[in-house]
């Protein structure tokens, strides 16, 4: 690893994570707290390791991330595309089986915008012949 560092920037939807990885004994910190704490569910916490799951490196990396906006959808998929993103960095040959399970392809599904005359992106304002 260059430098005992690595760095990788994910996203979805809104949400961003940067994603710094450096070896150590597994620990993850997302905005100073514990994985665990950040994220309470199972369901949750299982989805942000899947790629070190996936690599068979859980425990052999401490995983810190900033991560910004979005809801928490958002930001578990931002935080696992940094992680996958950043474990290429450290070993290349990862990359055929990471995208095996989809986890280097960022999801491009964006908030549609309001249109003006509509009442959202897709809802129209109510006809009225009279």
């Amino acid at each position: 690893m260059e430098g005992n560092l690595l760095i990788a920037i994910g996203r979805r939807k809104t949400a961003h994570a940067i994603v710094k990885l450096s070896s150590g004994d597994g620990k993850i910190t997302i905005n100073g707290k514990q994985l665990s704490d950040y994220f309470p569910l199972d369901i949750h916490q299982n989805e942000v390791v899947k790629p070190l799951k996936v690599a068979d490196l859980e425990g052999k990396f401490n995983i810190e991330v900033k991560s910004m906006g979005g809801g928490i959808t958002g930001q578990i998929d931002a935080i696992k595309l940094g992680i996958a993103r950043a474990l290429v960095k450290y070993n290349p040959q990862l990359t055929s089986k990471l995208r095996e399970f989809s986890l280097l392809t960022r999801d491009p599904r964006m908030k549609e915008r309001k249109k003006y005359g509509q009442k959202g992106a897709r809802k129209r304002f109510q006809w009225t012949k009279r």
